[in-house]
């Protein structure tokens, strides 16, 4: 059984990482098979949406601790440091895409979301979860700091004193606190949280897709350029999707005052 399950539903690509046993913990497979996935998602054109998941009861409880303690009896720290850092480095292109792509991506979570669970949904751009789900990012309970970019976006979502806090401390904090926080979208009933996220993903790929991707482009850039070079950006960015067949439609659907047919293009 595959590690990570990819499910096309029209232009919705659903991704369920697969281990409900060990909580969707993130095995070398996972990891090979999720690279794989979104980048050929990236560069299908039918695909207008994506949702993260996890099987079973809960998102993701992060890497395998297991695996680790395994590979600690039998190597010293020179080797463990080089291990580890081959193996986090491993997880960057899984990163690398998220941001890249031009889909909206939808982290739906459930139960845990735990260490680089945290970090994969943060990376997300946008997260409903059920009401009874937690994160933590838990690093510091096994002796060691954050990875898969959760240190860049959480500062980013949260600010730099909470991402301390959950940090340092390696809290459990309910969805509606994260919210609160700003880094859930929508928090939702446990029994519609399905529901609620397919109506969300519906929407998003009936939208004008070539159009998300450029806005995502624009407000993670905001993140770093300076006010001359943002605002450029968003002259190029305009030019760009005013080129396009969907902004054509949107103005004629605008006067005429019918709900625009997108087609992403």
């Amino acid at each position: 059984m595959a590690d990570l399950e990819v499910k096309k539903d029209g232009a919705v690509v659903t991704l369920t990482m697969n281990r409900p046993a060990v909580r969707n913990a993130l095995s070398m497979d996972m990891r090979a098979e999720l690279d794989a996935a979104l980048h050929d998602i990236e560069f299908d054109e039918q695909v207008r949406c994506v949702v993260l998941t996890g099987a079973g009861e809960h998102f993701m409880a992060g890497g395998d601790v297991a695996q680790m303690n395994e590979y600690l009896k039998g190597h010293e720290a020179e080797e463990v440091e080089k291990y580890f850092l081959h193996r986090i480095h491993n997880l960057h292109p899984i990163m690398f895409s998220m941001r890249r792509m031009s889909k909206p991506i939808i982290a739906m979570v459930r139960g845990a979301a735990a260490g680089a669970g945290v970090s994969l949904a943060a990376a997300c751009d946008l997260i409903i979860a059920e009401e009874d789900a937690f994160f933590t990012l838990a690093y510091c309970h096994i002796g060691t700091t954050p990875d898969g970019s959760s240190s860049f976006h959480l500062p980013r979502a949260i600010g730099i004193k909470k991402t301390l806090e959950m940090t340092l401390l390696g809290n459990r904090y309910t969805a509606q606190e994260m919210a609160d926080m700003g880094l859930v979208n929508f928090v939702v009933k446990a029994d519609e949280l399905d529901s609620e996220c397919a109506k969300l993903a519906e929407k998003l790929a009936a939208g004008p897709t070539f159009v998300y991707g450029k806005a995502k482009k624009l407000m993670y850039r905001s993140l770093e350029n300076e006010f001359e070079a943002q605002l450029q950006l968003e002259g190029e960015c305009f030019a760009e999707c005013a080129g396009r067949r969907d902004f054509r439609e949107g103005v004629e659907a605008f006067i005429g005052k019918r709900k625009a047919n997108f087609t992403g293009a």
